[in-house]
């Protein structure tokens, strides 16, 4: 690509997917992008939105296009027919989607949706110049079946706060909060550590548990007392709730199988933005940020395993704080925005 080609000019085509499209572009690059004097937008293009965004579209040649996820069936066939028109087109995605269609530990209605996705997902792959993937095992799944397959791990774009809240850690009741806040494709990776977390309520009256599942928290933990489990929120409100909201201690259960094989540490993230320290499945992504009794604790998957790690943190206030520190310290490191600056900068530039 000569200079003369390069476009300083960006699109997101957005089919929905607002955190990953925060995450891994618009809110943790394109600030630092529109500073160097790049144009960077976002075009919905679901629904009747679309004849908007393909008005626009048709009046911007040359510019460089980001797909994330997914795309409509309906864009995506202007697209192929328009494709001269653009400059670089970029296919940006944080899931391996065909192994969550064929993953039968899922939730039937979300592997149905995948199951849709992964239909379509070699003309995504067909029509982009580059594929971007949140982490190196996701680009080697996806390796054969594109030619330039890059990886950008996922930047904290969250703020990360004082710790002020683990001074009263384990000296009253309810005190020692846990929280598990992922989606509803994790539910079987709770669900394998749910007995660990009935046995620490039953025995700690300090210990508090916050499942972010609403209606589809496993049945088993309902009935505890201390338990609450708000509905999932919106991308825009969880991220509010984030910043309002302090645990201690994280969990981020994930078992072995092809889906969670391509995941991210996005988690190791989430939980240090809400000021805590992370309980992980010993396996990547974890072993890749994580390091076991330093920045979070690394287990294996037993329920056993979990109760004694858990058991640990809230006997020993001041190594859990001290850890949760050092958690944060490689949080704002390994997930520096800059660095996903640099990452598209390149990109823009034709390398």
């Amino acid at each position: 690509m000569t200079e003369s080609m390069i476009s300083k000019r960006w699109f997101v085509l957005s089919d929905g997917a607002r955190p990953t499209e925060d995450i891994y572009f618009l809110e943790s690059a394109a600030p630092g992008l529109r500073a160097e004097g790049l144009d960077i937008g976002r075009l919905d293009v679901r629904g009747l939105r679309w004849r908007l965004a393909r008005w626009v579209l048709s009046r911007q040649m040359g510019a460089n296009l980001v797909i994330c996820r997914s795309l409509p069936v309906y864009a995506l066939r202007w697209l192929e027919r328009q494709r001269d028109l653009f400059g670089r087109i970029v296919y940006l995605v944080d899931d391996d989607i065909p192994a969550a269609a064929e993953d039968e530990g899922l939730p039937a209605a979300y592997r149905q949706r995948m199951a849709r996705l992964a239909e379509m997902q070699p003309r995504w792959l067909a029509l982009a110049d580059v594929v971007v993937t949140c982490s190196e095992r996701l680009a080697a799944s996806l390796a054969g079946r594109h030619a330039d397959v890059r990886v950008l791990t996922p930047p904290l774009i969250a703020p990360l706060p004082d710790l002020a809240h683990f001074e009263t850690a384990g000296a009253e009741p309810g005190k020692w909060r846990l929280g598990f806040h992922g989606t509803r494709a994790h539910l079987p990776d709770l669900q394998h550590i749910a007995s660990a977390l009935i046995r620490l309520h039953d025995e700690r009256p300090a210990v508090s548990l916050e499942v972010m599942m609403g209606r589809h928290t496993p049945p088993e933990l309902r009935g505890l007392a201390r338990l609450k489990a708000p509905d999932a929120r919106s991308w825009k409100a969880f991220r509010r709730y984030q910043q309002q909201h302090r645990l201690h201690i994280g969990l981020a259960p994930l078992l072995d199988s092809a889906f969670n094989r391509g995941k991210s540490f996005i988690k190791f993230l989430d939980i240090s933005a809400m000021g805590g320290v992370g309980i992980y499945s010993r396996r990547a992504p974890y072993t890749d940020i994580v390091e076991d009794g330093v920045t979070g604790l690394l287990v294996d998957d037993t329920p056993q395993a979990w109760h004694d790690a858990l058991h640990y943190l809230c006997d020993n206030p001041e190594t859990t704080r001290r850890m949760a520190e050092n958690a944060a310290r490689v949080a704002r490191q390994r997930g520096d925005p800059a660095q996903a600056v640099a990452f598209w900068r390149r990109l823009s530039s034709g390398n």
